[in-house]
């Protein structure tokens, strides 16, 4: 029976078609396989994961292999980016027995959910000291076959540990200076100082730390946050990780030199690191961070957003090569001989040096990765009618495969960052996308009571009930296009979503959950304040948070912020890295965050100024006084009805000033 044909997952889909009996997440599936007394087993992945593709077509897409696990289990499908709450319950357990975690996710459970036995990827025969999958499901079945005591018992040993451990929150106060120099020392620490970024192999892009580094830079005029956040942009800017036709980056760099991506483009990375570029640019004029923020915003635009008006969760790492296989990265390597192909024999010599593209390659088969290894260019006409002239070949080739399903918290991310790019740099077009993405989440996602669906897929809203970082993100993209449009409409929304986090997601001692109170229950409800590759739903939240208090002034929701706040105080100096985007916002609330109100047209000179000040998590509202729905903005009039801006903590303003010269002083920070 095909019970993936009727999902929205795309995910789910492609496997709609193995002969794998699949089941989606369902009680009915857990009541199956206690009716036949067998285990289930539980694959989670996502459709952009290259390993997921790789198992599938090994095992899942094999009849024997198919047949056994019918015979023998009951199979369960999950999305991971459509249900993370499953996805985090169960990484945590596979993390904790084996000391690693990935995906695919491979765990058997007992029919009360209860796990037992962990994976990730295994392959079809041995290899590398790694069994066979087929080995693994005959050992789990012969052990709930003839071991079923021991097969209970260690699955409630892993239930209780789980449930034991306690997360220390930070209760004792909130995140102050001591904290944040003490992560910036650690970041340093861990700092790559030839290439950029932090760590080795595989390389992350950094995100939130560099939001962090530019928020500390401008509060403090620390030079080295900023010369760490500068030169990690550049190297990713100039690296494999970045696409140097079409624009926009891959999930990861397989190397430290940011060389070899691993080639998916996820939404998430993309609108984090177009903010991020737009902020560089905005502390250092650098039109190279320009130049990345823009194309990176274009390339959202063009190749994920979807007739709805939303944006696509990413597209695949794999397409078909020449031959019709899927190859990863086929779509986007090249050889000399392909660009001479294209652009002759002189350009395509000049092509080579300009992107790094040699003989013996960079990645696979004697294929290159496009990169800018030298400094600059000679010649930046020539270098800009090869590239489009690449890019219009590449067309040609077959396209990666694209996961279509509208992720909440991912296009709210995309909202705050197109709406800030297009505010930066006069792109109407941007905000508009921005707007139109914010319409499609009310619209679709948002009920009556402004309770969140996780996803849609063409039009049609979800069954998953959203998660704390839906709620997080989403706000943070609604303030952000309250401040650039001036359209108080997204404070009230934000409201609504913001005042849901304090009913449903909030525990004792500033604790958050990253489900709600009246959620599923599953086996532990999960809890996680670090940063994985989006910021934590515990501190997104707590910086939607912090914001909508600073616009309205409400008691409630700071309180909150800075309860949720003292797991910062906790982890920040510890592990920087994992909780950056808890000290980004900890960089706000020691500055205030400051409360921008300009009574005058939206889009005037000083609102522009507003928008351009650095002083960290600064809220923005503009329009006229009489009758809006911006609080900030009650009785702060313009002075002789020249436009006018206050700059406040805490609703207690400085003196206001109708020069933007003056303004932005205010707004410059330390770091100028």
């Amino acid at each position: 029976m095909n019970r993936l044909a009727g999902v929205t997952s795309p995910y789910l889909l492609q496997h709609a078609d193995n002969p794998v009996d699949w089941w989606p997440w369902t009680p009915e599936a857990f009541e199956e396989a206690r009716r036949r007394n067998v285990p289930v087993l539980l694959s989670v992945g996502y459709s952009a994961c290259h390993w997921c593709h790789v198992m599938a077509h090994e095992s899942f897409e094999d009849d024997a292999t198919a047949a056994y696990m019918n015979e023998h289990f009951v199979s369960v499908k999950v999305d991971r980016e459509e249900r993370p709450d499953v996805d985090a319950v169960y990484m945590e357990a596979v993390q904790a027995a084996t000391g690693q975690g990935g995906w695919p996710m491979t765990v058997f459970l007992t029919a009360d959910a209860e796990p037992f036995y962990f994976g990730t990827y295994f392959p079809p025969a041995p290899r590398h000291g790694m069994p066979s999958f087929r080995q693994v499901l005959e050992g789990v079945s012969a052990a709930w076959t003839d071991r079923r005591d021991e097969v209970a018992e260690v699955a409630s040993r892993i239930v209780r540990d789980l449930s034991e451990r306690t997360l220390a929150h930070g209760g004792e106060g909130l995140p102050g200076e001591p904290e944040l120099a003490q992560a910036l020392l650690g970041l340093t620490r861990d700092y790559d100082q030839k290439h950029g970024g932090f760590g080795g192999a595989p390389k992350f892009p950094p995100a939130m730390t560099i939001e962090f580094l530019l928020r500390h830079h401008a509060r403090t005029g620390a030079d080295g946050a900023l010369q760490m956040a500068a030169d990690t942009c550049e190297a990713m800017a100039r690296g494999g990780i970045y696409d140097q036709l079409g624009g926009g980056f891959a999930r990861y760099a397989v190397d430290r030199e940011w060389v070899v991506p691993h080639f998916e483009k996820m939404l998430y990375d993309n609108a984090l690191l177009c903010r991020v570029y737009a902020h560089l640019w905005r502390s250092t004029g650098s039109e190279s961070a320009r130049r990345v923020a823009l194309e990176t915003a274009d390339f959202m635009v063009r190749e994920l957003r979807t007739p709805e008006g939303g944006f696509a969760s990413a597209l695949d790492a794999d397409s078909e090569d020449a031959d019709g296989k899927h190859v990863e990265g086929a779509y986007y390597v090249w050889t000399p001989a392909q660009l001479r192909e294209v652009l002759g024999e002189e350009d395509a010599a000049f092509a080579a040096e300009l992107f790094g593209v040699t003989e013996e390659g960079t990645f696979e088969e004697g294929a290159s990765v496009l990169r800018l290894p030298a400094a600059e260019t000679t010649d930046e006409a020539r270098a800009a009618d090869v590239r489009a002239r690449l890019l219009a070949a590449r067309e040609l080739r077959a396209r990666p495969g694209r996961d279509d399903k509208v992720v909440a918290a991912w296009n709210g991310l995309a909202i705050a960052a197109l709406a800030e790019t297009g505010a930066y740099f006069g792109r109407p077009d941007l905000i508009e996308r921005a707007t139109e993405a914010a319409d499609l989440l009310v619209r679709l996602h948002m009920g009556p009571v402004a309770r969140l669906v996780r996803t849609s897929k063409d039009g049609v809203a979800g069954t998953h009930d959203g998660v704390l970082e839906d709620y997080g993100d989403v706000a943070e993209g609604f303030l952000a296009l309250a401040a650039v449009t001036g359209e108080g409409t997204w404070l009230e929304f934000a409201g609504f979503l913001t005042d849901i986090v304090l009913q449903h997601f909030t525990g004792e001692g500033g604790q958050l959950y990253d489900t709600a109170d009246d959620a599923e229950q599953l086996i532990r409800r999960p809890q996680d304040p670090t940063d994985s590759a989006t910021p934590a739903g515990w501190t997104a939240a707590a910086g939607a948070l912090l914001s909508y208090a600073a616009y309205t002034g409400s008691e409630p929701h700071r309180t909150a912020a800075e309860g949720a706040l003292g797991v910062v105080k906790a982890l920040g100096p510890r592990a920087p890295r994992f909780i950056s985007w808890g000290l980004a916002v900890a960089e706000a609330l020691l500055d205030g965050p400051r409360e921008v109100a300009v009574a005058g047209p939206v889009g005037g000179a000083l609102h522009r100024t507003a928008l351009l000040g650095r002083a960290p998590g600064a809220v923005v509202a503009a329009g006229e006084t009489a009758g809006s729905e911006f609080p900030l903005l009650a009785e702060r009039p313009m002075l002789g009805g020249a436009p006018t801006a206050y700059v406040c903590r805490h609703f207690v303003c400085d003196a206001p000033t109708t020069d933007p010269e003056v303004l932005a002083g205010v707004l410059r920070g330390a770091g100028s």
